[in-house]
Formats: structure tokens, C-alpha cells, sequence
């Protein structure tokens, strides 16, 4: 493999501050540019579909939480890491959009559920299942014991970087 840019700054930081250990980030300086890379890459998948990655991330919670496809704007901001103004904001996007549809709470009678649509529900398997698929064309560049290999690696960094739920 040849050199990438990590290895053009990194190198760059060595001959500048020799004293600098900068092993480590030969790591993290590659995580952090993966991960613009992949929410470029979401993004263009979720376009096609007339969504966003946020989006998404909240007809998946729907679609997640199983059948009836219900959940209140709390949970929904606390899955999601948003607050209140986030979620409304959403949602109201995707219920003009027909997706989502807001129903009375049924123990809360100043609150609402957001309940995924029939559209809203074919809608986002077909965006997760196109985002599959092109997660499956990104790693295939891996073999298996890699992909085993680098999602325990990844799983325990996170573990450290996350709060135990």
C-alpha cells in the first residue's frame, strides 16, 4: 500500500516536532477522515430517496421500535441525541411528506406518538437497504477475517468513547 495523506501530514508533524509520538494518531487521524467520507457517502444513497441522514435516523427508530411503528417525541429526541425543537422540526418534515403522522397519546392527553406511515415504512426500507448494499460495495475490499477483525477493534473503541447504556 502506498502512502495517503495521513501519511503525508503525519510524517510532515515527525521532521517538524521529532519529539512528538505520533504513532497513535496514524489511527485516529484516519477515523476522523472516515467519517466524513461516510456521511458523504450516506447522504448521496439517502438523496435518491428524498432524505437525509437525520431523516432517516428517525423513520429507522420508528421502524425499529416494531409493530404498531410508534413512539413519543421523547423518545424519539433521546434515540436520536436531539432535543425538543430537533424533533418537532423533523417530524414535521416527514409528516408533510406523509411518512410519519402524529396521533393522540393515549396516557397523555397534551401529548402525541409518532406513528411511521405505510409509505413511511416501505420508504425506509428501501433507503436502509440501498445503504446496505453500498456498505456492502465499500467493504468488500475487506476479507472476512478482517471485517471480524476491524468491527471488534471499532466496537471496543467506542466502548471507551460512549457511555455504557
Amino acid at each position: 500500500m502506498g502512502d495517503d495523506s495521513t501519511d503525508r501530514l503525519l510524517s510532515g508533524w515527525q521532521a517538524a516536532r521529532p519529539e512528538f509520538d505520533v504513532a497513535q494518531l496514524q489511527v485516529t487521524a484516519r477515523l476522523a477522515r472516515i467519517g466524513p467520507h461516510l456521511a458523504r457517502r450516506q447522504e448521496a444513497v439517502f438523496s435518491r430517496f428524498g432524505l437525509n441522514r437525520g431523516e432517516v435516523g428517525a423513520l429507522s427508530a420508528l421502524r425499529i421500535a416494531g409493530p404498531p411503528h410508534r413512539l413519543s417525541p421523547t423518545q424519539l429526541g433521546r434515540g436520536l441525541l436531539l432535543t425538543s425543537a430537533g424533533v418537532t422540526s423533523r417530524i414535521d418534515r416527514l409528516e408533510r411528506r406523509g411518512l410519519v403522522r402524529r396521533l393522540p397519546d393515549p396516557n397523555d392527553r397534551r401529548g402525541v406518538i409518532v406513528e411511521l406511515t405505510d409509505e413511511g415504512l416501505a420508504i425506509v426500507d428501501e433507503a436502509v437497504a440501498a445503504n446496505t448494499a453500498s456498505d456492502r460495495h465499500l467493504l468488500e475490499r475487506l476479507d472476512p477475517d478482517e471485517l471480524t477483525t476491524l468491527e471488534r477493534l471499532l466496537r471496543k473503541l467506542l466502548a471507551g468513547l460512549e457511555p455504557p447504556e
